[in-house]
């Protein structure tokens, strides 16, 4: 049994890799040109054909990407010197609203590119590109830089603006249109991602904030919210609750950071309510480290306004804190395990501090019927309606 799944198994691979490369290879282009070496790439619908001559070092390629609409653009690149988009050299085909293709080269030099026409590192004596049933081509022939025939690539979609090329998304699959082609071997490898150090500080950005506005700030408050209400934790409660907050954010402070720098060095990039909320929490989180240095003793007559504003303030940083990380799990798009993994987190907070109320209920309500038990002896016998009873009697 265990012989025939495998054997199943393996044709089933066997069948998804032969329809892959008939898609790649059965493709009729428009001038008839036939390519010794077609690859489907892992990602965005994009295939890559060539012919490689040993004798100049030259390669005639084309590049196709599959499903592309109007008022978008594509682009295909080799990085010399490097991996991912920074130092990308690049073949770029703009496509108008009008359907028209405007194909040209562009060397990227950093994270906030707009893709502006310029010259590569390498010669690239002809280029041209057209849109035919949604698949856009561009066609090119490369002087391959130093004799290499191997190299770093990357390929990418994204929206036209204004008929300039505007940021393209960063889903799952824009991150990973990275790799590897060897022209003369036919070969083609996966890469690790696109823009490594930049990625790197995104999701250390989303756990910082993960960390401190969705996580610890809750905890702080349900802190204060329960706790005080046994006596044996005062007042070990307050310094808890404080100790959780300043640490929340204090972490805070870090992801939002790493936010600032993000934002500079991805000019072009916006996410303008994710920024906004992420101030208005930074804003927030001051105003109460701000109140505890000015919070009024409990006797004094400003105290109730104080615990509304602070009350408030807090509600108000939970709330937008927790929106804010499930906006920038939405901007990332990590594999959706850490996603659930935060939901998993909020429901389980949701669960205790429910069950913390309902008990926090029981033991107010149970407080008040002994204290009120407890004010009839006392108070009966104080205003003579204990004597008068005797009397009665």
């Amino acid at each position: 049994m265990g012989k025939i799944l495998h054997l199943l198994f393996c044709i089933l691979i066997s069948n998804i890799i032969i329809s892959s490369a008939q898609d790649c290879r059965s493709y009729t282009f428009t001038n008839n040109a036939i390519y010794a070496t077609c690859v489907s790439l892992p990602v965005q619908n994009s295939h890559l054909h060539w012919n490689y001559h040993p004798a100049n070092g030259t390669v005639d390629l084309a590049y196709r990407h599959t499903g592309v609409s109007t008022s978008n653009w594509v682009a295909w690149a080799l990085n010399v010197n490097g991996n991912g988009m920074v130092g990308a050299q690049a073949l770029v085909a703009l496509v108008h609203s009008n359907g028209s293709v405007q194909p040209y080269t562009s060397a990227v030099s950093g994270y906030g590119t707009a893709l502006q026409p310029s010259s590569l590192s390498f010669d690239v004596p002809v280029i041209r590109a057209e849109r035919v049933n949604g698949d856009v081509v561009i066609y090119a022939t490369l002087v391959l830089p130093s004799g290499r025939t191997s190299f770093n690539q990357v390929w990418q979609m994204g929206p036209v603006s204004s008929g300039a090329p505007g940021a393209h998304p960063l889903g799952s699959e824009n991150r990973n249109s990275v790799g590897t082609v060897d022209f003369v071997s036919g070969q083609t490898g996966a890469g690790g991602g696109v823009g490594g150090s930049l990625l790197h500080r995104r999701n250390t950005h989303g756990v910082l904030n993960a960390v401190s506005w969705g996580i610890l700030m809750p905890m702080g408050a349900m802190v204060a919210r329960y706790l005080r209400v046994f006596k044996v934790a005062h007042p070990a409660w307050f310094y808890i609750h404080v100790a959780i907050q300043v640490t929340a954010y204090g972490v805070g402070v870090a992801g939002w950071g790493t936010g600032l720098k993000l934002g500079s060095d991805s000019e072009g990039i916006k996410y303008t309510t994710h920024r906004n909320i992420g101030i208005t929490l930074f804003a927030f989180g001051t105003l109460q480290v701000f109140a505890l240095l000015l919070r009024p003793k409990p006797d004094n007559k400003y105290r109730i306004y104080w615990n509304i504003y602070h009350a408030g303030i807090g509600y108000a940083t939970i709330s937008l804190g927790i929106t804010n990380v499930f906006k920038g799990l939405d901007i990332l798009d990590p594999e959706k395990k850490w996603k659930h993994a935060y939901i998993g987190v909020l429901i389980s907070l949701a669960a205790i501090a429910a069950l913390l109320e309902a008990f926090t209920w029981f033991i107010v309500l149970k407080r008040k019927k002994e204290e009120k038990q407890q004010e009839p002896n006392g108070a009966y016998g104080s205003n003579g309606y204990g004597n008068g009873h005797s009397q009665a009697a």
